[in-house]
């Protein structure tokens, strides 16, 4: 890294699946030339992009509790919905491929992290109310600083997003940003080295 920020961007489950049916499929276009101006921004100040996808086997081994009750898999390895949506930019950035809501379950992102000396992780994607709260939550239990960039994610459930993000700040386990604020923080800390 070029500086003394050790962050790290997560870009959560940006894959065609999610974006099908609103109110995610309306908010695809905005959301993505925000997380590529954010990811861009990481990338001038030397900081990992990490994407992270869902990826289920069809063998059923990979299967969360409601695939399996409901007996119906989806987000399949090689199927369209499993694809990043149009326009991603994921140049320089590590792919990871997850199966549950959670990015640190069953990955190996804590010892790359831990081999990149990174203790923030700024979190970007869908969607808000399971995977990116989840992943936030999970960061801080591994005493990884989290940050939710606020214009750089979204949900199906608009209503309860509020909520579980107010859920994260009341709990310490995250902080709310803006990409502008983002950008800023790492331009004046870059400025200072």
């Amino acid at each position: 890294m070029s500086h003394d920020v050790n962050e790290a961007v997560f870009v959560v489950d940006m894959q065609a699946g999610f974006f099908e049916d609103e109110p995610l499929s309306s908010r695809r276009e905005e959301l993505v030339g925000t997380v590529n101006r954010l990811t861009a921004a990481a990338r001038r100040v030397g900081l990992p992009v990490f994407v992270i996808t869902t990826v289920h086997s069809r063998d059923r081994s990979t299967w969360t509790l409601n695939m399996l009750d409901d007996d119906q898999g989806y987000l399949f390895a090689g199927d369209p919905t499993t694809e990043l949506v149009e326009g991603l930019d994921t140049q320089d950035a590590t792919r990871v491929e997850k199966t549950r809501d959670s990015a640190w379950f069953g990955t190996d992102l804590h010892l790359r992290l831990k081999n990149l000396a990174v203790d923030r992780v700024v979190l970007v994607g869908v969607s808000t109310h399971l995977c990116i709260v989840q992943t936030a939550r999970d960061g801080y239990a591994m005493n990884t600083r989290m940050s939710v960039v606020t214009d750089a994610v979204a949900t199906e459930r608009p209503d309860y997003e509020e909520t579980v993000l107010q859920q994260l700040v009341d709990d310490r386990q995250a902080t709310l940003e803006t990409v502008d604020e983002v950008i800023a923080r790492w331009s004046s800390a870059d400025a200072v080295t």
